[in-house]
């Protein structure tokens, strides 16, 4: 008897029900493995159409000179793009004959030199400032220091000797080798200093076109580079400071985008 059912048991639902698994198995197989082929293929398509070209994983970056450097050449790639799209402008807006075009033309172009979109070339200054070493800086911390903005340049250092240099006659000033307008903004970014919105690391090298003796002595004269100055000569900070004359300084002319921004009274 026990014999007997276990035979009756196996014909009638063992042998069955497999048989059907293994027909249904292969046709999921068959239908699964082409989606997920499909839908992968469409991921990549649609995050190679998305970066454009850029790193679509910007956290990877684990060191600041590598974030700074990759971030400048976004910017150099739109300004490159930018300055043929404004070439393009101005040969067809050249071919006007329109009185008013015309005159509009004219005056912009006197003013372009003293705006900083013509390049200047000549004697001058060049002034370097640059974070204290990094063991002056251990130090400091370890040492629970209340002055550890003093080991490092702020924008407020670099507009102190751009100032200076202006004042002392400059017709050009450059920063990083960028050229410095009216517009050009400052900003410190962590560990580096942002220049219309591009990010430079130290040291920062700062040039201007002028009679040497006259922009060093306005820069000796300046109240503001003077505190700066007297924590470069103090051996326990030893903040980065040099300033020598140049028999040539080559200052580009400012390439970027011009916008204005100015306060509006309240009503």
């Amino acid at each position: 008897m026990t014999g007997s059912h276990a035979d009756h048991s196996t014909g009638q639902g063992g042998g069955h029900a497999p048989g059907q698994a293994e027909r249904r198995r292969p046709l999921a197989w068959r239908v699964a493995t082409p989606a997920v082929v499909l839908l992968c293929g469409g991921l990549l398509a649609v995050s190679a159409a998305n970066s454009d070209g850029t790193d679509l994983r910007p956290g990877r970056y684990t060191d600041l000179a590598g974030l700074v450097k990759a971030e400048a050449q976004d910017y150099q790639r739109v300004e490159r793009r930018f300055t043929s799209l404004s070439a393009e402008v101005d040969r067809l807006g050249a071919g006007t004959g329109d009185e008013k075009v015309v005159e509009a033309r004219r005056s912009a172009n006197q003013l372009r030199d003293p705006a900083g979109l013509t390049p200047r070339r000549g004697p001058g200054v060049r002034i370097t400032l640059s974070d204290a070493p990094e063991d002056l800086l251990d130090a400091a911390v370890a040492a629970k220091s209340d002055n550890l903005n003093r080991y490092v340049v702020h924008q407020q250092d670099i507009q102190a000797v751009v100032n200076a240099l202006w004042n002392g006659g400059a017709s050009a000033v450059t920063i990083a080798g960028q050229r410095v307008i009216s517009t050009t903004g400052i900003k410190c970014r962590g560990n580096a200093v942002q220049l219309q919105g591009v990010p430079y690391p130290q040291p920062y090298v700062i040039e201007a076109v002028g009679d040497p003796a006259v922009l060093e002595a306005s820069v000796d004269a300046d109240r503001l580079v003077a505190g700066y100055r007297e924590d470069a000569a103090d051996p326990l900070i030893g903040i980065g400071w040099a300033m020598e004359g140049r028999d040539d300084v080559d200052a580009p002319a400012f390439r970027g985008v011009i916008d204005l921004q100015y306060a509006r009274p309240l009503r």
